[in-house]
């Protein structure tokens, strides 16, 4: 066949130019991660990223939706170059932004062939579910609650004691949290259930900055019931949410086991609620989990 006939999209000076300048930006990025003493992150946050944005740049799609796909991932990996470990916000959002540039795409496509004034009139309806929390449209329900039940094989006077010893930094079995990054407590300190007993959960800094602290004042105590506030809260997850209060209650179902309870309610940070709403909910079930864990509560 002559390449005349040949249907199949052929690498152009565009895509050349476009790799070559992802390229630069990522050499540049890299440069400055290692300058900054992160060597040992730069080659999965930066280097990996840039590869693959660059490959894709020189893989032209030969559809509508093949183009839309490329340069959606090109925009996401260099978005998550830049913001390095805060990358884990590109992954959680990036379902959302693929289905509403195909969706878009898919609809724009269905549209003009009957009229392409249509076609434009589209393009703003599908813009207002993303309106959010952007400052022209509302917020809906931003307070959310989760509550996370584990019958453990103790007795509840043994519960009680893991709870008056406090959490203690644990391995994180949850596959979510570790697939997606999430950070989690490296250095916690406090104990006790006696109201203004203070526990402290430390978070791992960055090169970003440092990762800040949570701490939880316990502010109510009884029979196998204990209520915490969080009176200061400068970690590195305040990004997403704000932790507001948690509730902890236990009780034995039999000589050997107990049932622990756990209800977190807090602020999500992220719009639109449709979809970060049951993201968050998920990952701070896993969270939660988490803190069951840290007071040997397995």
């Amino acid at each position: 066949m002559s390449e005349q006939n040949d249907p199949r999209p052929r690498r152009t000076t565009a895509n050349w130019i476009l790799a070559g300048l992802i390229g630069l930006f990522g050499l540049v990025v890299f440069a400055a991660a290692v300058r900054d003493g992160r060597a040992d992150s730069a080659l999965l946050f930066v280097a990996l990223p840039v590869l693959l944005a660059a490959a894709l740049a020189l893989s032209p799609g030969g559809t509508a939706h093949g183009r839309v796909f490329v340069v959606t991932t090109i925009a996401l990996l260099l978005a998550a170059v830049a913001l390095h470990e805060g990358a884990i916000c590109v992954v959680l959002a990036s379902p959302l932004v693929y289905a509403v540039a195909h969706g878009t795409t898919a609809l724009i496509r269905l549209v003009s062939r009957s009229s392409r004034a249509y076609a434009v009139v589209a393009v703003p309806l599908l813009l207002l579910p993303g309106l959010e929390g952007s400052g022209i449209g509302p917020r809906f329900d931003p307070g959310q609650s989760v509550e996370v039940v584990r019958v453990v094989a103790l007795p509840a006077g043994e519960v009680a004691a893991r709870l008056a010893a406090g959490p203690r930094p644990a391995t994180v079995r949850s596959v979510p949290l570790r697939l997606l990054g999430v950070p989690t407590p490296r250095q916690v300190s406090g104990d006790g259930l006696t109201p203004g007993d203070r526990w402290m959960f430390g978070y791992h800094g960055s090169a970003h900055g440092p990762g800040g602290h949570l701490l939880a004042q316990v502010e109510t105590s009884e029979p196998r019931h204990v209520a915490f506030r969080f009176v200061e809260d400068s970690s590195i997850t305040g990004r997403w949410f704000t932790w507001q209060h948690a509730d902890l209650r236990w009780r034995a179902v039999d000589a050997g086991h107990t049932q622990v309870r756990v209800t977190v309610d807090y602020r999500r940070g992220l719009d639109p609620s449709w979809y970060f709403g049951p993201l968050q909910d998920a990952l701070l079930g896993e969270g939660v989990e988490h803190l069951l864990d840290m007071m040997a509560l397995r």
